[in-house]
């Protein structure tokens, strides 16, 4: 497939890097088409892999991942243009989050969700959420914490989530183990997860850990 990963950092290179490996085409894009580090990563990449802006990677994706900081994704997905996304899955990997004295903060939060946000801002794309809940070397090793830890998603689309479900399976993560939690409102409790998470890998000293639901019966 060929696919738009917006966001230059750890979480945007190593989707990116690991779809490139599986034999995918990524267009990695950021806000200008010179970006030092989406141009590097190109370069050390297989010829599958592209630098460009947010538009030129949501234009050319059949699937848009968008991995950009949380306090920005609405002003970056702006940025690839509501035409390149339109009728296109988007994943939304990213968490709202700012740190106030060390500790994170959500904005929004309980209320609201960024994946909400995000749809209701760009009504023609199809919202998936998923992936925010662990670490982004969990996201495409999951084999990295053992046991049948799982995965969450949610979004309105039904369709939606199953190309979503595809992409988890080829980034490691069996079927079984990606729970589907309903529309895309159910973003507010993936996202409110998420300081949680951080605080156990502060407590841990590493992210290389997940949930496991068990359910009775």
């Amino acid at each position: 497939m060929r696919y738009g990963v917006l966001g230059t950092g750890e979480v945007g290179r190593t989707l990116a890097g690991r779809l490139v490996e599986l034999g995918h085409e990524v267009t990695l894009g950021s806000r200008t088409a010179d970006n030092p580090v989406a141009r590097e990563w190109a370069t050390a990449s297989a010829s599958r892999a592209r630098a460009g802006t947010f538009a030129d990677a949501a234009e050319a994706a059949e699937l848009v991942i968008n991995a950009v900081s949380g306090q920005v994704a609405l002003d970056a997905l702006r940025a690839a243009g509501a035409a390149h996304l339109d009728g296109k899955v988007l994943v939304d990997v990213c968490n709202p989050l700012s740190f106030e004295g060390g500790l994170p903060r959500l904005d929004p939060v309980d209320s609201d969700s960024l994946g909400e946000r995000i749809q209701r801002a760009f009504p023609g794309a199809r919202v998936v959420k998923t992936l925010n809940t662990v670490d982004f070397r969990v996201m495409t090793d999951p084999g990295r914490v053992p046991g049948e830890h799982h995965l969450f998603l949610c979004g309105q689309s039904a369709a939606a989530k199953e190309q979503a479900r595809a992409l988890l399976g080829d980034l490691g993560w069996p079927a079984a183990r990606v729970l589907d939690l309903g529309g895309i409102a159910a973003a507010r409790a993936l996202e409110m997860y998420v300081p949680l998470r951080l605080q156990l890998a502060r407590a841990l000293g590493h992210g290389d850990f997940n949930i496991e639901v068990r359910v009775a019966g």
